[in-house]
């Protein structure tokens, strides 16, 4: 067998430029030397994704509607940011009030996981926040209508086998959390 080797970018021009979306079109040649003229990626933005545990241990959920599949899903609180400009664990922080009305006062870093890497140029940046305290208010963008849905976590497990979590990006998270929790119990 052959080593792995990368693909070699030849040419690259941004086809689709907006604040909301942006696909790049790669001129790449393959290992064999063969050429691919439009290899599309999409250039999003990272994501701050963050388990809340409650001191009466229950994971913070939310409910909300995804107009990509046009369902309403149960997942943990998530969203974008530009690591430029905001560190992953203030962003993860950010939104978990925003999206909940919960904080802690500490964030543990579980991992950085690549979303989807055929297509797609961001990273997950995953985190656990132990003893998750509701402040009382979420702070809704024009598009989030969200519910907020407390889960034990012994439920956890039986809630993603039966589909009621079924987002990629929170199952991870939560088995994470789950393994990080079981060892440092």
């Amino acid at each position: 067998m052959k080593e792995l080797q990368k693909w070699k970018q030849l040419r690259s021009r941004l086809v689709f430029d907006n604040q909301w979306c942006k696909v790049r079109q790669d001129e790449i040649q393959l290992p064999t030397g063969e050429i691919i003229d439009d290899f599309f990626v999409n250039v999003r933005p990272d994501i701050a994704l963050v388990v809340p545990v409650t001191p009466q241990q229950e994971i913070v959920l939310v409910r909300q509607y995804r107009h990509g599949v046009g369902e309403i899903l149960l997942e943990l609180p998530a969203g974008a940011f530009n690591p430029e400009i905001e560190k992953a664990e203030a962003a993860a922080a950010r939104e978990m009030t925003e999206e909940t009305g919960y904080h802690c006062q500490n964030l543990i870093k579980l991992a950085t996981l690549y979303d989807n890497p055929v297509k797609d140029t961001n990273t997950i940046h995953i985190f656990l926040g132990k003893n998750a305290e509701d402040s009382g208010q979420q702070i809704l963008d024009i598009t989030e209508q969200i519910e907020v849905v407390l889960v034990p976590i012994d439920a956890i497990l039986e809630k993603i086998i039966h589909g009621e979590i079924c987002v990629s990006g929170s199952v991870a998270a939560l088995f994470l959390a789950l393994n990080h929790l079981k060892i440092s119990a």
